[in-house]
């Protein structure tokens, strides 16, 4: 997942952990148990990412640049120590575009095609 010339669609396409990862960060930043729950109920429980998993992706994430670990923290008294937050870099921001922009691509011939229509 290098930066390829600063082209996002360099990067694509992006697994489904990727994708939802940077989705759950678009809203801003968030530690690791609150991506993984964002996850889940986004998706409606159909993709659920475990530790190795998430933490796996989080690792390949930051060394594409495309997250980045924060140094803001919330207030202690509400938050433990020990975890560590993440956020959408501006490289990750677009290249999320970009894949937000392929999939639509995607849907659109399949409505053309009517896929859905012909094979309820």
């Amino acid at each position: 997942m290098r930066e390829k010339n600063f082209d996002p669609d360099g990067q694509l396409p992006l697994t489904p952990a990727v994708f939802h990862i940077l989705l759950a960060l678009a809203d801003g930043e968030r530690h690791g148990y609150a991506i993984m729950k964002n996850v889940e109920e986004t998706t409606n429980g159909q993709i659920r990412l475990g530790p190795g998993t998430l933490y796996g992706t989080i690792k390949r994430l930051i060394e594409a640049r495309l997250i980045e670990e924060s140094d803001e923290r919330p207030d202690l008294d509400l938050d433990d120590e020990r975890r560590r937050y993440y956020r959408l870099t501006e490289w990750g921001g677009r290249v999320a575009r970009a894949e937000v922009q392929r999939l639509s691509k995607m849907v659109n011939l399949a409505q053309a095609k009517k896929v859905v229509e012909r094979y309820a």
